[in-house]
């Protein structure tokens, strides 16, 4: 016949509550705990992750083929670069220098300062431009006064085709303005905020026509990093003096990942600080709760009550108080986590294990904590108790 001695479970949970309620501030400090440490694990995961995911439109928006080679004379009196681009590797589909200079713009009574870009034709295929009003340059543009927009800079100049602008002691006609591009953090400029001519009209501006960088597109994007090495050594053997740095989106990604896994390390620790000071606060609630209710403890064994019931209702106690947490912590760090990344421009990506993990983690923490408290409980001598001021 099974043993029916003893509370039913729906009368250990409503003694848990009471005992919580009659805690007071304890309870509540305690809860807020064990909130914070599952909030910041909540977040800290889903964070990582948004940014991570975030990473990836990006890589998908740079071009996984473009590679950026930079230019830099190893000392002052370096004959400037120039490259005529002949005999590519086989590799790479198409390339083309690139100078980025500072000049004043006026546009009837407008004047600021925008980034001029100059380069070559091959200019277009390699970041995919296209023109959304007017052409593109072509090489019979070499030895005109014709110029491209981006798309921010002509809607902020209020410029269109047909326009002439005013750089330097020249007027130059707008031919196109481009369509949006977006920001791609491989590139020195923002081609929607930039303005582009061929290269050797940059003379026009007082500069030297020379390349500083030169951009390429590989054919396949799984064997980027042999056609970097084939690009470095085709760049070094024809600007002797010159320091050439092929950069890749992965490498860029690289770096972006791990300073986020070292900011995910950090939240982690604070994290788990957190959680363990919850924890702590805890164990503080269900020991101070056990010294003052020893005479009941006492009158409970004394009336039939055996060692794990009370470690039961004691147990109870911190577990309900870890849930209460978890689910206040969840809630907390889904938000804290939401508004983080909408305001870095992130779109939010939900980790699928943020939720269990996080609550997980408080419930197993306050468990472990209450676990001593309550056996401290179940040891206690009816005698001893009620015999206790």
């Amino acid at each position: 016949m099974p043993e029916c001695y003893g509370p039913s479970w729906s009368q250990r949970l409503g003694e848990a509550l009471a005992g919580l309620r009659q805690a007071g501030r304890r309870t509540g400090l305690a809860l807020i705990g064990i909130a914070v440490g599952c909030a910041a694990l909540v977040a800290l995961l889903n964070i990582g992750h948004s940014a991570a995911q975030h990473a990836q439109q990006l890589y998908q928006g740079m071009g996984s083929e473009l590679l950026v080679a930079n230019l830099q004379a190893e000392a002052e009196g370096v004959v400037p670069a120039t490259l005529d681009l002949a005999g590519l590797p086989a590799s790479i589909r198409a390339a083309a220098p690139l100078m980025v200079t500072v000049a004043t713009l006026q546009l009837a009574s407008v004047r600021q300062e925008v980034m001029v870009a100059g380069s070559t034709l091959q200019l277009a295929p390699v970041l995919g431009l296209e023109a959304r009003q007017g052409r593109l340059l072509s090489s019979y543009d070499d030895d005109a006064t014709h110029v491209l927009l981006g798309a921010a800079l002509a809607l902020h100049l209020n410029a269109t085709v047909g326009d002439y602008l005013q750089l330097a002691r020249y007027l130059f006609e707008v031919v196109g303005v481009l369509a949006p591009r977006g920001h791609n953090p491989l590139l020195p400029l923002e081609v929607d905020e930039a303005l582009l001519m061929p290269l050797a009209g940059m003379r026009r501006l007082g500069v030297a026509p020379q390349a500083g960088m030169l951009l390429a597109r590989g054919h396949d994007a799984a064997g980027q990093q042999r056609t970097a090495q084939l690009l470095a050594r085709y760049l070094r053997a024809r600007l002797p003096g010159y320091e050439v740095d092929v950069q890749l989106p992965q490498q860029l990604l690289e770096g972006m990942a791990n300073q986020s896994r070292m900011f995910n390390w950090m939240l982690g620790g604070f994290a788990g600080i957190a959680l363990l000071l919850g924890g702590v606060g805890v164990m503080n609630v269900m020991l101070m709760s056990v010294t003052q209710r020893r005479r009941e403890i006492g009158v409970r064994l004394a009336l039939g009550a055996r060692a794990r019931d009370i470690a039961w209702l004691f147990l109870l106690e911190a577990v309900l108080l870890a849930a209460g947490g978890a689910v206040l912590g969840a809630l907390l760090g889904l938000v804290a986590a939401a508004g983080f990344v909408l305001m870095s421009g992130w779109g939010f990506a939900l980790h699928v294990f943020s939720i269990p993990l996080g609550m997980g983690s408080a419930l197993a923490l306050g468990l472990f904590f209450g676990l001593q408290p309550a056996l401290a409980a179940a040891r206690l001598q009816p005698v001893l108790a009620l015999r206790d001021d």
